[in-house]
């Protein structure tokens, strides 16, 4: 029997369904999300499963770890806990934001080409103004998305959805994927959705054909400023960069060059490089970019618990009947490698 400790709120009837499993034993929660902190050492004592955020600072105590699952995509917070060593294995939770990512990505194209900042600015204004800036489709535009995963390919199935070409840019190439939870019917399992993908040293025929630039990658040493100057003057005068991914992946000092030249014809970011964003910052101040304070994915977000409690049901079932889990992270990944 897996004895289960949960560092997180959990409603009753999930605590009804995980006690019911085959193969569970105790099942103990301490809410303890908002802070890392030290846990007693009678909680912790013959937990073979931990889920949380944060595992708890005096996690060692944990003799009988098997499984840990996170709520969150990355998994920094389990650097340096040698569970490589102890033979502990680990989850993350990718795959809960891919819905609300994509749908914020195609939102941000249909804004953007039809200057919704615009309207609104005509409408605070009480300007009736029908220009055909306001007239713009999608349909038919290219939107290039750099990174496969989950996020791309959901962005990838909503866009053909509208009629859009997909491009992808990938390190290796689009295959199907597996061991990763996916919400039923969304995403691209299978990695047949673009109509063209591309390969590193590819980078400027990937951008030149481009009306949307999706970003939806990992920001690791290797793709930390990835886009720069060479990259955003690659791109048509016409596309728009979408970033919700992460804010440094984008050299600073050239997309603020490439907004003031025009090198690109807008942005819509929702990742950032200060939190909050300084109110005297000069993106503030581009008509042509979408500012949102990081709400793409997030765990306000009402699907969160939901597909938070899915995937760890269905590890914990599969740990317990000894097949393969969602999400699992290497050694490499649990070592902080890049």
């Amino acid at each position: 029997m897996k004895n289960v400790l949960i560092g997180l709120s959990v409603g009753g009837a999930i605590l009804e369904q995980l006690r019911s499993l085959e193969g569970v034993g105790e099942v103990q929660v301490v809410d303890y999300q908002e802070e890392p902190c030290a846990l007693p050492v009678e909680v912790l004592r013959d937990k073979h499963v931990l889920v949380c955020e944060m595992p708890p600072l005096n996690i060692e105590e944990m003799s009988s770890l098997e499984l840990i699952q996170i709520t969150s995509h990355g998994y920094a917070q389990l650097y340096n806990l040698g569970l490589v060593e102890r033979g502990i294995r680990a989850c993350n939770g990718r795959g809960i934001f891919d819905v609300s990512v994509a749908e914020w990505n195609v939102a941000m194209m249909i804004s953007l080409v039809r200057d919704l900042r615009g309207l609104i600015r005509n409408q605070e204004a009480r300007v009736w103004d029908p220009a055909g800036q306001f007239q713009m489709e999608i349909h038919g535009s290219v939107a290039g998305i750099w990174g496969y995963g989950g996020i791309g390919r959901e962005t990838a199935r909503l866009a053909k959805a509208f009629g859009v070409e997909v491009h992808v840019m990938t390190r290796s190439g689009v295959r199907p994927r597996r061991g990763v939870y996916n919400v039923p019917g969304t995403g691209d399992p299978e990695g047949v959705l673009p109509d063209r993908w591309f390969t590193l040293g590819q980078e400027e025929q990937f951008l030149q054909a481009l009306d949307f630039l999706v970003l939806a990658m990992p920001l690791t040493e290797s793709t930390e400023g990835i886009i720069g100057e060479a990259e955003l003057r690659a791109l048509p005068r016409r596309a728009f960069l979408l970033n919700s991914a992460r804010g440094p992946l984008v050299q600073e000092q050239a997309l603020l060059d490439a907004l003031r030249q025009g090198w690109i014809a807008g942005a819509a970011l929702d990742a950032h490089y200060y939190y909050p964003m300084p109110a005297d910052h000069p993106l503030w101040t581009f008509p042509n970019v979408i500012m949102t304070p990081h709400i793409a994915g997030d765990e306000l977000d009402p699907h969160f618990a939901e597909r938070l409690w899915d995937i760890f049901t269905q590890n914990l079932q599969r740990y317990i009947h000894g097949e393969p889990l969602l999400n699992e992270l290497t050694p490499a990944q649990l070592a902080g490698e890049k």
